[in-house]
């Protein structure tokens, strides 16, 4: 597959209307329009559970999708590059609700349901066995956020740019499980977007992917 240059090119109406209706699931996308995962085994064992949301904003002509950097006092992934989000609790509805949740716990951002279009296929941890469902936001402005303890730094990086970006990880250390990528940006000062944060981001970067020749 061949990536056009999306920085030039991807605008917050194409996210929209390429993501909206994926239903977040196992199993890969649905065409049915959105469905929440619920909190069943079949979205990740007891205890294993995380939701995230993938907060995509305005500017209208360059979509910017909003990361966190973890804090280096986590007892896991600390340091890391990741989406707002985190495990189930007791009394969570549903993972979409985790997804609200930890959103607006970790960057102060309260998502209405209205703007959240749809979901990608549930990804696992490589260190703590963790199976994250993700969701997606689409928002026409640009939202104050306000980080909590848990989180070092926000990040709002221009999308397209970061999708361009993708390479496979070449980090030995990351080899245990198939299909590992890297992102980066500018923005990210040097330090690379792994793991299941990666795997992610290359579900969106696939829906805009251009087949070339030998694909």
């Amino acid at each position: 597959m061949n990536v056009g240059l999306l920085d030039d090119t991807l605008t917050l109406d194409m996210v929209r209307s390429a993501l909206s209706g994926r239903s977040a699931r196992p199993g890969g996308p649905g065409t049915n329009g959105p469905r929440d995962c619920d909190t069943s085994a079949a979205c990740g064992e007891a205890g294993r559970r995380a939701a995230v949301m993938v907060i995509v904003h305005g500017p209208r002509e360059m979509p910017t999708v909003v990361m966190t950097v973890k804090s280096a006092y986590l007892p896991l992934h600390a340091g890391e590059i990741a989406f707002p989000g985190g495990k189930t609790e007791e009394g969570d509805e549903s993972l979409l609700h985790t997804a609200l949740r930890e959103t607006f716990e970790e960057v102060g951002l309260r998502i209405g349901s209205k703007h959240v279009v749809g979901g990608l296929s549930p990804v696992s941890t490589l260190s703590s066995g963790f199976v994250i469902t993700p969701y997606l936001a689409v928002l026409d402005g640009t939202p104050a956020l306000k980080p909590n303890s848990e989180v070092a730094e926000i990040l709002r990086i221009p999308l397209g740019a970061l999708l361009d970006s993708v390479a496979p990880d070449d980090d030995p250390g990351h080899g245990a499980m198939h299909g590992m990528y890297t992102f980066e940006h500018t923005v990210t000062g040097g330090r690379k977007v792994w793991g299941a944060s990666a795997r992610i981001l290359k579900q969106i970067h696939d829906e805009f992917a251009v087949p070339g020749p030998c694909a």
